[in-house]
């Protein structure tokens, strides 16, 4: 694995979010509408006196954010290199696919860290709400669960857009949202029916945002439902890479890959 490489596809993605106001719209702008819209939320619950149920709200649209963020980084990183034709350059050349999404994933990482900081500052200084009151600890392992969960969630999407077309190509923002529901972002999983109670828990993410929960409450690190998510993530990232390896091979073999840019 080569850091030139990486840093290649890294340059090439500075250029392309710095300069599409798509991107920014969607992991800037649109993240702090939803921030700015929950935490109205939050503040009204407040009133309510469900000060407890607001926090649940604020702190996993918080955490969302990290998901939704990382995830469209892979997954519409990717798409920008078919619509501007320029998938077959990239793999001609000695870079491998786990460069290629290496790259992804530290660029992921990088914009979903400063977009977790800033709405981490807008919910303290507008809404009075500190994330930092679950303990550094919680965060760091929060955020590092989420990003891997986000990472192997867009490599799934990322393989289904290489081997089905560019016809999919909205699977690259809207498939997740699919899945939200069933990951108890911002209520407990109890609330559920008993069958989606048990595919919500197939989920890694489902674990870190009822761990977040918890920790509002007792203040605690939830080591078991940390570390059930971790193991559940790097299950789902195996396959995620083998699915990915299948359905590349499975592009190029029927010529799907080289329609991406027809």
């Amino acid at each position: 694995m080569s850091f030139k490489r990486i840093r290649a596809i890294l340059l090439h993605e500075s250029f392309v979010t710095r300069h599409s106001f798509e991107v920014v719209n969607d992991i800037i702008l649109y993240p702090l509408l939803q921030i700015v819209i929950f935490g109205f939320l939050t503040v009204y619950l407040f009133g309510l006196k469900g000060r407890l149920i607001g926090e649940y709200v604020l702190i996993g649209t918080l955490l969302w954010q990290i998901v939704s963020i990382t995830q469209y980084s892979v997954s519409v990183g990717c798409l920008w290199d078919v619509w501007s034709r320029n998938l077959t350059n990239i793999f001609i050349t000695p870079i491998s696919v786990y460069e290629y999404f290496g790259a992804y994933m530290i660029s992921g990482i990088l914009k979903s860290a400063f977009m977790f900081c800033l709405a981490g500052i807008l919910s303290y200084k507008v809404f009075h709400f500190d994330v930092l009151t679950l303990g550094i600890v919680n965060v760091v392992l929060f955020y590092f669960n989420l990003v891997i969960f986000a990472f192997g969630f867009g490599i799934t999407v990322v393989a289904l857009i290489f081997r089905f077309g560019s016809r999919i190509s909205a699977f690259a923002w809207a498939m997740i949202g699919i899945f939200q529901p069933l990951m108890a972002v911002i209520y407990p999983v109890s609330v559920l029916p008993k069958p989606l109670q048990i595919m919500s828990y197939l989920f890694p993410a489902t674990y870190i945002f009822e761990a977040a929960r918890k920790t509002i409450n007792d203040h605690l690190v939830e080591w078991h439902l940390i570390g059930t998510a971790f193991v559940i993530n790097v299950v789902f990232v195996g396959l995620a890479l083998l699915f990915f390896d299948f359905m590349f091979k499975s592009s190029k073999k029927s010529g799907q890959f080289a329609r991406l840019e027809g």
